[in-house]
């Protein structure tokens, strides 16, 4: 499998780029396009439909491409994998038939491949991310828990250049913001692996959710959470009186972290607050009952947690792959800035394959000790062989 990168600050620089990249006789059959909102994807998505090449595409909060980094662009990877070893799903959904639509999801993925993996990318600003895997997870395992531990998923949530309005998702002829795709891939044929990996350190002790529904946590420790997150970091949340729900972009910042009973943690970051109510709404479900840390913004520490579970993955140094590919949460641009490349080239040069990727909403896949997970401020990356 052979597998090319484009990147462009125009769509009429990403098409010149296109016809020299497959003028050598290079046929690719999947597309996989990050795109800024402020890119005219759809003419490319266009462009690469009439050429019959399959499309999985995702705006984003930002988008890099082997060691560059860029902001307002479009990212491409072309690959000329045989379209018998994969399968592309799109579904629309919402708020309240996420589980649902998501379980539909992993039915189509066992019903297409006996050993499926998932690429996936969601859009919209609402959706749990939780209830997506959870979904997928029951569609596949479908009571057997032996399908659901083995089957292999990882992904993203579409960003809009930090708008926070319609991140979309988008393949050949459809785009919406509240829907699921999915790269559905024969894990006989093409060897998927990856980790999602943080690196964020959790400052204190451990507090109690002791109210919440859902992604909506109303009080920790029996204090209204807002009003708890503010005081305990010493950070402040401009209120728009007008408004009762407001964005709270600190949050990427200073997330929750979610404890696990293996021992595992899993970050939350907190979008929005309710003014009103004083709660916090998170990007993924927080347990009442759950106990929580929170955290600080991270140190280069976090760069070499990442390199090093990253490399874990592989079985022997010699090993390599065709292709990259990574969803890194927008926190991590945000908090690193200019030292975001390093991780990028880093994670690349473990594997020296071609890579592509955006900076996300939130984050798909498992971490090294842990089950598949609905992350954020995470790195998930993934490296596909054909075997």
């Amino acid at each position: 499998m052979t597998s090319k990168t484009i990147k462009a600050n125009s769509t009429e620089a990403l098409i010149k780029d296109i016809d020299k990249a497959t003028s050598d006789g290079f046929k690719p059959t999947l597309a996989i396009v990050f795109s800024s909102i402020q890119q005219n994807w759809k003419t490319v998505s266009d462009l690469l439909d009439q050429k019959g090449i399959t499309i999985f595409g995702a705006t984003t909060a930002g988008e890099f491409i082997d060691g560059d980094v860029e902001e307002g662009s479009i990212v491409m990877m072309l690959l000329d994998i045989n379209p018998d070893y994969f399968k592309l799903e799109f579904l629309e959904t919402s708020q309240a038939t996420t589980l649902e639509d998501a379980k539909k999801l992993g039915f189509t993925a066992k019903a297409s491949f006996s050993n499926p993996a998932l690429i996936i990318a969601t859009g919209g600003i609402f959706i749990d991310g939780d209830l997506v895997i959870e979904g997928i997870m029951q569609g596949i395992g479908d009571g057997n828990s032996s399908n659901e531990s083995e089957v292999t998923i990882f992904g993203g949530m579409a960003g809009d250049d930090l708008i926070a309005e319609k991140p979309l998702v988008f393949t050949n002829g459809k785009s919406k913001d509240n829907a699921l795709i999915a790269l559905i891939i024969d894990e006989d044929k093409i060897d998927v692996r990856g980790i999602a990996t943080c690196g964020w350190e959790a400052i204190g002790t451990s507090k109690t959710v002791t109210k919440s529904e859902g992604n909506i946590v109303y009080t920790i420790d029996n204090k209204p959470a807002l009003d708890t997150l503010m005081k305990y970091l010493g950070v402040d949340v401009k209120l728009d009186e007008s408004q009762e729900i407001v964005a709270f972009l600190n949050s990427w910042y200073y997330p929750l972290q979610l404890e696990r009973d293996n021992g595992d943690t899993v970050i939350r970051a907190t979008r929005f607050a309710n003014q009103k109510d004083r709660s916090l709404i998170c990007t993924g479900s927080v347990p009442q009952g759950s106990q929580i840390k929170f955290s600080l913004p991270p140190d280069f520490d976090a760069i070499e947690t990442v390199v090093a579970e990253c490399e874990s993955i592989k079985d022997n140094t010699e090993q390599n792959a065709d292709a990259l590919i990574m969803f890194s949460c927008v926190s991590r641009h945000l908090s690193f800035g200019a030292l975001i490349k390093e991780e990028i080239e880093q994670v690349q040069n473990i594997w020296n394959a071609p890579m592509i990727g955006f900076f996300t909403y939130g984050e798909y896949g498992k971490s090294k000790i842990g089950t598949h997970e609905f992350h954020n401020n995470a790195c998930c990356v993934i490296a596909l062989k054909e075997k």
